[in-house]
C-alpha cells in the first residue's frame, strides 16, 4: 500500500474536530469583542471547559490513530521529521502571535507545543504494544494522583505536574495528554488488525467536505482564528 495512501474516515473524524473548534474559537472570539453580555467565563464555566476537553482529546485521539496508519504505511523517518517540523514551525508562531494580542497570558506549551513533544515519545514508545494502554492509563492518572509545586515554573510546568494552572490562552501539558494520543495509537492497531474498514471505508457524500478539513487540518488550524478576528475587527470598524 502506498504511504500516501488516505484513510477518508479518519480525515473526516479529524475535520468534526476542526469544525467544533472553530465553531468554539468563534464563540471565545465573539465574547472577547463584547458581544455577549453578560460576558461568559470561558476559563470556569463548565459550558466551555467541558467543551475544551471534548475537542482536545479528539484531536489528540486522531493525532495518535493517525501515527498508527503512518506506522503500518511505513512512514520513513524522513517523513515524519518534516512533518514535525512543521508543527514545530507553527507552534512557534502561535506563540508570537498569542504574544501580540494576549501579551499577559500568551501560549508557551499550548496544543501545538504538546503535539510537537508527545510525537516523538508515541513515535519512541510505539514498539511496546498493548501496553500502551497501560501506559497511556498511568499517563492520564499521575497527575490526578501526585503534583508538586517544583513543576509550576516555567521550565518545567510543560510536563503537567503542576499544583495551579499557569496563566494562559492555551495549556496542553505532555500529562496527562499524552494518555489520550497513547490509546489513539494502541486503538488505531487494533482496528486496523481487525476492521480497517472503520478508518478506510468510503464516505457519504455529504460528509467528504469534513474529509478536506482533516486532510488539511494544520492549515485550518493556523488560519481559522485570523480570519475569524480579522472579520470581527472589520465588522466592528464598519459599524462604527
Amino acid at each position: 500500500m502506498p504511504t500516501d495512501a488516505r484513510y477518508e474516515r479518519l480525515d473526516a473524524l479529524r475535520g468534526v474536530a476542526i469544525v467544533w473548534m472553530v465553531i468554539f474559537h468563534f464563540c471565545f472570539d465573539l465574547n472577547y469583542f463584547g458581544f455577549f453580555t453578560p460576558k461568559y467565563r470561558f476559563t470556569v464555566d463548565p459550558l466551555w471547559t467541558v467543551q475544551r476537553t471534548c475537542i482536545v482529546t479528539l484531536f489528540l485521539f486522531c493525532a495518535g490513530l493517525s501515527q498508527a496508519v503512518a506506522l503500518q504505511l511505513g512512514q520513513t523517518n524522513a517523513r515524519f521529521w518534516r512533518r514535525w517540523a512543521q508543527i514545530a514551525a507553527c507552534a512557534v508562531l502561535v506563540s508570537i502571535g498569542s504574544a501580540i494580542m494576549f501579551p499577559n497570558s500568551w501560549i508557551s506549551f499550548g496544543v501545538l507545543h504538546g503535539i510537537v513533544v508527545m510525537l516523538v515519545l508515541v513515535r519512541l514508545l510505539s514498539p511496546l504494544g498493548r501496553w500502551l494502554w497501560l501506559l497511556g492509563l498511568l499517563a492520564i492518572g499521575l497527575p490526578l494522583l501526585w503534583r508538586h509545586e517544583v513543576f509550576n515554573g516555567p521550565a518545567l510546568r510543560w510536563i503537567g505536574l503542576v499544583t495551579r494552572k499557569p496563566v494562559t490562552e492555551d495549556y496542553v501539558p505532555v500529562l496527562p495528554w499524552l494518555g489520550v494520543m497513547l490509546w489513539g495509537l494502541a486503538a488505531g492497531r487494533e482496528v486496523l488488525a481487525r476492521a480497517p474498514g472503520l478508518l478506510q471505508g468510503a464516505l457519504p457524500a455529504a460528509t467528504r467536505p469534513l474529509a478536506v478539513l482533516g486532510r488539511w487540518s494544520l492549515s485550518f488550524y493556523m488560519l481559522h482564528q485570523p480570519i475569524l478576528i480579522g472579520a470581527l475587527t472589520a465588522w466592528m470598524a464598519l459599524r462604527r
